[in-house]
């Protein structure tokens, strides 16, 4: 195994990239998911499908991002005890870990199946898309263990500071999906269904090729078969993980009823809608690699007492991701038609993704700062505020926007979309405020004990 990366010494932006870029990468082609069906259901598979896998991908996108953010928290427990020089306890949270998330993958794939349908009506998908998309949501959550434990096996070792293997099996996730897309829409006509598949039958063969690839590798700590059970340390990572978990399910939420808002307003807009989703997963991937990045670079020199280190970290990020952002900003601002038409041939579909895209680009920029403030807090443990400012910034600023924009007399995808930028702002501001308490808090108290 390519040896643990230690973020405590050395120079922070050449640490933090290479560290980010494979994070960067997995991303990108675990995002590749859903695009591929979208893109090939779009172009070799029915328009009504192409609505139903456009609500079905982000049902499943929306529970995957859920375990994934609880999954940092064992990236950021472990990345903590490595900076203490605690490496014996890693075992006990990776058997707790594990033990924890069989019980959480059993849950999900019983409400994904039994509430299929009422989830899919909730999301106000089209009528005639409806069964397209309750077909989509039940394949995946038969798989549902699998897309949990790919997230679990990458948080352990992202948290250990190897970002590379993690980037390994969604890479061999990714073709195997890609290639069964293929097969199964355009070969065997089964549209949705054959996208849903593929997807599941990918995340199965990723998982099992990790775990041998695993047990072949020299491990940097020791695990036996005691440390399985429920014990402690699975308490302090969802004490952790909890608010982070909460507040993605809330975001997420407003997002879906975001989606449920355009869903309203016609299948051009919500198919249009559903492939802009795609450009703004992949748009909005630098800054998540760079807030999971961040907590595991924080964790570790927060665990050796480096506060300041932390701090340059942060600042390193905001810098490095609104960098990239620009550019991102200006494709999506004059492109976004354009990019939009390799997901279908359909003009109206791509115009109104092109409309969102308008309003959403500056969210690009703006995430980056949000992000590395957000991976510097939850790096330190202080995931409450995290959640809270989230929720913050989802309830008062995103929601209502949205909603009164999606009300108006010919609404308009753009002023939609500017309700994301809108609330990032706010966020922003939210987060400069806490960290200016806290620092200040700080001072204080080295006067008093000097």
């Amino acid at each position: 195994m390519a040896s643990s990366n230690n973020f405590t010494e050395g120079n922070i932006t050449k640490k933090l990239v290479t560290f980010m870029l494979p994070i960067l990468a997995s991303l990108i082609l675990q995002a590749m998911y859903g695009a591929v069906d979208t893109l090939v259901v779009g172009k070799f598979g029915s328009d009504v499908g192409l609505s139903g896998v456009s609500t079905g991908s982000s049902i499943v996108m929306f529970v995957t991002f859920t375990v994934a953010a609880f999954c940092s928290a064992v990236m950021i427990q472990i990345a903590r005890y490595l900076g203490e020089k605690k490496e014996e306890r890693i075992g006990k949270v990776i058997g707790g870990a594990v033990c924890f998330f069989i019980v959480f993958s059993i849950i999900l794939t019983i409400i994904l199946l039994v509430f299929a349908r009422p989830i899919a009506v909730l999301m106000q998908s089209p009528k005639e898309a409806l069964d397209k998309t309750v077909t989509y949501i039940k394949i995946c959550g038969i798989g549902m263990i699998f897309i949990v434990f790919y997230n679990v096996i990458s948080s352990i070792f992202r948290g250990l500071g190897n970002s590379k293997l993690p980037l390994l099996f969604v890479g061999i996730s990714c073709v195997v999906n890609i290639v069964l897309d293929l097969i199964f829409v355009i070969i065997f006509k089964l549209d949705v269904a054959g996208a849903a598949l593929a997807t599941v039958i990918a995340q199965t063969v990723s998982v099992i090729l990790s775990i041998i690839i695993i047990l072949k590798q020299k491990l940097p700590f020791t695990i036996t078969l005691k440390d399985f059970r429920f014990n402690k340390e699975v308490l302090l990572f969802t004490k952790i993980g909890f608010p982070i978990a909460l507040q993605e399910i809330l975001t997420n939420l407003s997002f879906a009823a975001l989606l449920a808002f355009i869903n309203k307003l016609g299948l051009e807009q919500s198919s249009g809608y559903g492939i802009a989703n795609k450009l703004v997963s992949f748009a909005m991937l630098i800054p998540s690699a760079l807030m999971q990045s961040m907590a595991s670079f924080v964790g570790q020199n927060i665990g050796a007492d480096k506060l300041d280190r932390a701090k340059k970290a942060m600042y390193t990020g905001m810098i490095l991701g609104s960098f990239v952002g620009v550019f991102i900003f200006i494709g999506l601002i004059f492109f976004g038609k354009e990019v939009s038409m390799i997901f279908t041939d359909n003009q109206s579909y791509a115009f109104e993704s092109g409309e969102y895209l308008k309003g959403f680009a500056l969210e690009v920029i703006l995430t980056s700062v949000l992000f590395s403030y957000m991976g510097y807090f939850s790096g330190q443990g202080k995931t409450m505020f995290v959640m809270i400012q989230g929720l913050a910034q989802t309830f008062l600023v995103r929601l209502p926007m949205s909603y009164i924009m999606s009300i108006r007399p010919n609404p308009s995808l753009t002023l939609i979309g500017l309700a994301g930028p809108s609330a990032t702002i706010f966020g922003i501001l939210t987060n400069l405020i806490y960290y200016i308490i806290i620092n200040n808090k700080k001072k204080v108290k080295e006067i008093i004990i000097d």
